[in-house]
């Protein structure tokens, strides 16, 4: 005799792999983000402005077939009050995962503060901030989850 699953259970199973490949989907893209930003990193170097690097990677995201949008606006929502474009995010990509490009000496706790609250009024599950000022570019990445 064959145990037939309840729809429930069923259901539950669909969210699940839902779930998991919505994981490995971000995963995927946050990997290639970096990878961009590396090519990026590894054909200027740190020194420049913020606004060079902007233009560098969403031309390389682009180029590996993603879907990107820059100086994405993100509302700002208190109470009542709801103010259209207080904030832009450098770069949004495949609408889901939140880049903020730096270029500082090192990263300082308004910059992780910045990234979250931009993840949050936005609605976005995952956050990458990269400052683009350090000799190695694996040192100056940090990844977000809510």
């Amino acid at each position: 005799m064959v145990k037939r699953q309840s729809y429930t259970e069923s259901h539950r199973e669909d969210i699940e792999a839902h779930r998991e490949k919505a994981t490995m989907d971000v995963n995927k893209i946050t990997e290639t983000i970096i990878g961009c930003a590396i090519e990026v990193h590894r054909a200027l170097g740190p020194g420049l402005l913020e606004s060079a690097y902007e233009e560098c990677l969403f031309f390389e995201l682009q180029k590996a077939g993603l879907f990107v949008e820059r100086q994405y606006p993100v509302p700002v929502v208190y109470k009542e009050i709801h103010l259209e474009c207080g904030y832009r995010i450098d770069l949004l990509v495949e609408k889901t995962v939140v880049v903020e490009l730096k270029t500082v000496d090192a990263f300082n706790p308004v910059h992780e503060a910045q990234i979250l609250t931009y993840m949050k009024f936005a609605s976005k599950p995952i956050g990458l901030l990269i400052n683009f000022n350090v000799v190695l570019l694996k040192e100056g990445i940090k990844r977000y989850k809510r």
